[in-house]
């Protein structure tokens, strides 16, 4: 497990890399190649802790593994494109990317694919699902990144469960931009999607070569490792600042 501030447990991701002999599936005309399974944080397997009475004051410190975000009753201010994806340039992982459309979907099920995943995201009381699209200096790697805000860490985990599996027919609805790189998203082509928690956020990604090849498994770790630095440059400080204050940045 992984903190990108060595501040604690809070930021732990699983490690997901995905292999050779990449499965496919092509579903409303996108082929995705999902990242291989692996578990979540050690919290998932211990349990979640039961969210408080949505009529009670939120404690000064809730203690727990991530803090103010364990849960929406001790971190209920919606958040805002701004606040998560407010760069559009930036450097991330020895490499510079560009944010080319970003969208706010309160209909979480909008921004997702598969019955499942859309399931879980009702069940968990999703309020709101962010998205962004990006794309890398050389203009062959692009993605989109979402947000879910669910009510607890337990249904964030399901909603990050979801994105999971054999059938992998689940997961987060790419959004193309109108530019000549990132409109490529919305075209077939393989790529690695899944996603991890940060309390009782789920976040989720979609990650691809440009023209939609099969990537190979260093292609594919490559692919992983944008996700991963994309999210470290706009989602986790947004999160990090909400787990240990319980307010917007």
């Amino acid at each position: 497990m992984w903190s990108p501030y060595d501040e604690g447990p809070r930021s732990r991701r699983p490690l997901i890399i995905a292999a050779g002999g990449l499965a496919v599936l092509v579903a409303g005309g996108i082929g995705l190649a999902m990242l291989a399974n692996s578990e979540d944080s050690p919290s998932a397997a211990a349990g979640s802790p039961t969210a408080a009475p949505t009529n009670a004051a939120a404690p000064a410190d809730p203690g727990g593994e991530y803090g103010f975000t364990e849960s929406r009753t001790t971190d209920p201010h919606a958040l805002t494109l701004n606040e998560i994806f407010k760069k559009r340039k930036f450097r991330a992982g020895g490499q510079n990317y560009l944010m080319t459309v970003r969208r706010s979907d309160k209909k979480c099920k909008d921004a997702a694919v598969g019955s499942t995943l859309q399931k879980a995201l009702t069940s968990g009381k999703c309020t709101q699902l962010l998205r962004a699209s990006f794309k890398d200096s050389s203009g062959k790697i692009v993605g989109t990144l979402g947000v879910a805000n669910l009510n607890t860490t337990s249904s964030a985990a399901k909603v990050v469960k979801a994105t999971r599996g054999k059938s992998l027919d689940n997961y987060l609805k790419v959004l193309p931009g109108k530019d000549e790189t990132t409109k490529w998203l919305g075209v077939q082509g393989e790529a690695v999607a899944g996603g991890w928690r940060h309390g009782h956020y789920a976040i989720l990604v979609y990650f691809k070569y440009k023209d939609g090849h099969k990537p190979s498994e260093s292609e594919a770790k490559k692919l992983n490792a944008a996700a991963f630095a994309v999210a470290d440059a706009t989602v986790t400080p947004a999160l990090e600042s909400r787990a240990l204050t319980g307010r917007r940045p």
